[in-house]
């Protein structure tokens, strides 16, 4: 479910930038740790991360993208290519879940140049621990604007 069109989203977006010299080498960082859906699934979330991930970029990228979802990236790297052939069906001709998701996921691949990369969940992979705590940050800020709003 999406937020009717008259409602506006409330985000948190942290930014920083450093540069090495003035001028010289820099960089930024922005954070937006806001995005959330308030019913759905784990692989619904695993995918939306892989898709926000490559639709931020403005053009075409070789892009490397690590996750602990084995879901996402064997289903991107093993099996959509099987699904597309059989018109979105599994091998036991049964409809392929979050069809919708893995058809903006294949489109996004098809645009960029993309290295998919598992690592094990909760292992100290700091990145990762970083892009599991902003995910539980959206749900913790879903959960109190629920409750503010009496649902």
């Amino acid at each position: 479910m999406s937020p009717k069109a008259t409602e506006a989203a409330q985000v948190e977006a942290f930014t920083d930038g450093a540069c090495s010299g003035n001028p010289g080498p820099g960089g930024w960082g922005p954070v937006l740790p806001f995005q959330c859906e308030p019913h759905t699934t784990n692989n619904r979330m695993e995918l939306m991360g892989a898709i926000a991930a490559l639709e931020a970029l403005k053009r075409p990228s070789t892009v490397a993208i690590t996750t602990d979802s084995t879901y996402v990236k064997d289903g991107i790297t093993k099996w959509v290519h099987a699904w597309k052939k059989r018109g979105w069906q599994t091998a036991d001709k049964k409809p392929v879940k979050n069809q919708d998701l893995w058809e903006r996921l294949d489109a996004l691949c098809r645009k960029h140049q993309v290295a998919w990369h598992w690592v094990r969940g909760h292992d100290g992979h700091a990145e990762n621990e970083r892009a599991d705590a902003l995910a539980r940050e959206a749900i913790r800020i879903q959960r109190e604007a629920r409750k503010s709003d009496g649902n």
